[in-house]
């Protein structure tokens, strides 16, 4: 398994013969679904799903085929044929990939915003992408994808979420919000610079890769 960094909280995935990408949004390159043929979407917001871009990719390529929960896909009339509804405790196979599905909304902003559903995806049983929430995966998983910044998240909060799900490592994403400063001072108090999380962390650039084994 291959992970690639594409902006913000977007990721491709490479298993087999398996091409999965995960939350493409506004704050992605352009690109981000060239050579897809599954895309997992954690919730509405447009730094995650970018309705526009889903639907010429459909276009280009009528195999594509979509998972995301219902306020997603009710966003979709017209390539709803491509689009896969789930929710908490739903489990499915992308050509020989596992995937399940955990949690249900999305983090509180503030309690006078009305909160969106937000789903987590574990593949494999090893990567879990848990979208804007701090939803803990079923079990320990060998890589965390770790939102290291957003309005909703407070960086104490993020380091105790990565003590208690205990992963073999944690990849940081939906950074966009952060200069390049704030990035480097989150991910040190994320990483070695902090408190400490028991858990390696890892920051990539747009384009750079990790083997997964």
């Amino acid at each position: 398994m291959r992970l690639t960094k594409l902006g913000h909280a977007c990721v491709r995935i490479e298993h087999g013969d398996t091409t999965v990408v995960i939350d493409p949004g506004l704050f992605t390159e352009a690109d981000a679904l060239q050579g897809a043929g599954a895309v997992l979407i954690t919730h509405e917001h447009m730094d995650h799903f970018a309705e526009d871009r889903l639907r010429a990719a459909v276009e280009a390529d009528p195999g594509l085929r979509i998972w995301t929960n219902r306020a997603v896909a009710d966003q979709l009339e017209g390539i709803a044929a491509h689009v896969r509804v789930v929710g908490e405790g739903d489990a499915f196979d992308i050509d020989g990939l596992d995937v399940s599905v955990h949690g249900e909304w999305h983090a509180v902003i503030h309690p006078d915003i009305p909160r969106v559903g937000n789903v987590g995806f574990l593949l494999d049983g090893r990567l879990f992408h848990p979208g804007d929430a701090l939803t803990l995966p079923p079990h320990r998983v060998d890589t965390l994808l770790l939102p290291i910044a957003g309005p909703w998240a407070k960086v104490s909060e993020l380091i105790d979420y990565t003590r208690e799900a205990g992963a073999g490592r944690a990849v940081g994403i939906h950074e966009a919000v952060l200069s390049e400063v704030g990035q480097m001072v989150h991910g040190r108090l994320l990483g070695e610079g902090g408190p400490g999380t028991g858990t390696p962390f890892t920051q990539l650039k747009a384009g750079e890769q990790i083997d997964l084994g």
